[in-house]
């Protein structure tokens, strides 16, 4: 019984490590992350691209009422992956220490900056009685002084940069994807098409526009722009990835 009151001590608790060093909380908010719908982020020379699987659970469900891509500042934009409450407390708090960079120093925030801001506020929910961690991670996606940046936030609150990445559902296949086919010379197209190609991978090989979320932080005008489904719609049709209507209404029934 003493054994198992031990063993109920550090599973529970947030700051009890177990007798071989890791935190079983922080390690359970690493699988909320993996049940959230795929996010995935590129990063080119001309830009970054932030690309998600948003699928609509029901039919009655508006689609544009699933946000999994954020604008943090002009020139930063976030994809997330897990816990929506959790990504929207991250996100908006994101978004406070940029103003708040503006505000202080008269320049835009660095992407690098952001990204450690977020991850030490995660961080000290890792080792304070009475609180979980984030069940979320997030691709922090942006330009610095016209250098694409791209990054990864954990629940452990550590930092990551990357050239390519996915967070949430099969990650593991996605990565594998995107290890493949990465090209450092792509352009911002190509970074596009390399989003929607990975995604489609573990999706029946076609997307719907409504099911995909696509934005990109363009290294030249240093800007975050978010697509409507018109255009991804397009890109679909491009990468000939476009699914039919009809048979994904017959699939889903």
């Amino acid at each position: 019984m003493q054994g198992q009151a031990q063993q109920q001590a550090y599973d529970r608790g947030i700051t009890i490590f177990s007798p071989d060093g890791r935190l079983y909380q922080v390690e359970y908010a690493r699988e909320a992350v993996k049940r959230g719908t795929a996010s995935i982020g590129v990063r080119t020379d001309d830009g970054v691209v932030l690309a998600v699987d948003k699928r609509v659970p029901s039919p009655l469900l508006e689609d544009s009422s699933v946000e999994k891509i954020h604008k943090a500042d002009d020139h930063i934009g976030i994809a997330s992956a897990g816990h929506v409450a959790d990504a929207r407390q991250l996100i908006d708090f994101a978004r406070r220490q940029a103003q708040v960079n503006q505000l202080r120093y008269g320049e835009p925030v660095g992407v690098e900056t952001l990204t450690k801001n977020v991850t030490d506020h995660i961080q000290q929910y890792t080792q304070v009685g009475g609180a979980r961690p984030f069940g979320v991670a997030l691709i922090v996606g942006g330009i610095d002084n016209g250098e694409p940046r791209l990054f990864e936030t954990d629940p452990s609150g550590t930092p990551y940069e990357w050239k390519a990445l996915a967070v949430g559902a099969d990650r593991s296949d996605l990565q594998d994807y995107l290890e493949e086919n990465y090209d450092e010379n792509a352009d911002l197209d190509g970074g596009i098409a390399l989003a929607l190609d990975a995604l489609a991978s573990v999706n029946d090989g076609s997307l719907l526009p409504t099911e995909v979320g696509l934005a990109t932080v363009d290294a030249e005008s240093e800007s975050f722009e978010q697509f409507d489904y018109d255009r991804i719609e397009e890109y679909l049709e491009e990468n000939d990835l476009l699914a039919d209507e009809s048979e994904a209404d017959e699939s889903g029934e």
